[in-house]
């Protein structure tokens, strides 16, 4: 079994909590309790290799920075997630990343861009276009519309990452003599591919769906297509059931 440590950025009221608790534990948290750090830990297989993922959902806040730093250190692949319904929270997105990449110090580092509440398109501000765009400035990284409601592309986007990890590890093990490391292809194999023409990068897009069927969460949710991998065990740190409501998830 090999141990990866995950870790989800993004603004505050994006979605990363409803992200990592519907790839756990198959819920859709309809409360929204700002996160100072929350720890979750899943056992699943993919491509026939158990993996012992820890997902370390983030503040989204500024007085949190420097324990953001201690994440991105330790972490060994990252989730950069913006809401769709939230120009601001794609343009902090770029912050972020140079801070990993700067963090973590080497050329390439395991990440995939997911633009959250893709379900609210009457309330979308920010295109699939303007994600494919950054993406294709990030080198072409994986590009993904997510909801969490509905969890259209949640397992997808966690995939993706573990294999980009495996391919790191690979290219590590591969390295020449002299001790520089072969890098694979600068575009993953995606999941399930989308990909604009043109080339740019690999996308993943929600059906368009009218914003009142988030108040039909559980039920819908329930009946989307997942990822083929098969869950061994999802334990979790975090108590769902002893947190306080204060207000809809979905509010930024």
């Amino acid at each position: 079994m090999r141990d990866y440590k995950l870790v989800v950025l993004g603004a505050g009221g994006v979605g990363k909590s409803c992200l990592t608790v519907q790839f756990v534990q198959g819920i859709y948290l309809d409360t929204y309790d700002p996160t100072i750090e929350d720890s979750y830990r899943k056992t699943i297989e993919i491509d026939s290799k158990v993996f012992d993922l820890e997902i370390l959902d983030t503040a989204g806040v500024a007085q949190f920075t420097a324990m953001r730093e201690l994440y991105i250190k330790s972490g060994m692949g990252f989730l950069l997630v913006y809401s769709v319904t939230d120009r601001q929270s794609l343009e902090e997105l770029m912050d972020l990343r140079e801070q990993v990449l700067r963090i973590k110090d080497v050329d390439r580092v395991p990440m995939v861009l997911v633009g959250n509440k893709a379900d609210l398109e009457d309330e979308r501000v920010v295109s699939i276009e303007e994600g494919i765009e950054v993406s294709s400035k990030w080198g072409k990284v994986p590009f993904y519309e997510t909801s969490a409601l509905l969890r259209s592309n949640v397992d997808e986007v966690f995939i993706d990452l573990v294999r980009q990890i495996m391919r790191n590890e690979l290219g590590a093990v591969n390295s020449n003599p002299k001790g520089t490391t072969t890098r694979n292809a600068r575009n993953p194999t995606p999941v399930s591919s989308n990909a604009k023409k043109g080339g740019t990068s690999p996308v993943h897009q929600v059906k368009p769906t009218h914003q009142k069927t988030r108040q039909t969460a559980q039920n819908k949710g329930q009946n989307q297509k997942h990822q083929p991998a098969r869950v061994v065990n999802s334990p979790t740190t975090k108590d769902l059931s002893k947190k306080k409501k204060k207000k809809d998830c979905v509010i930024s």
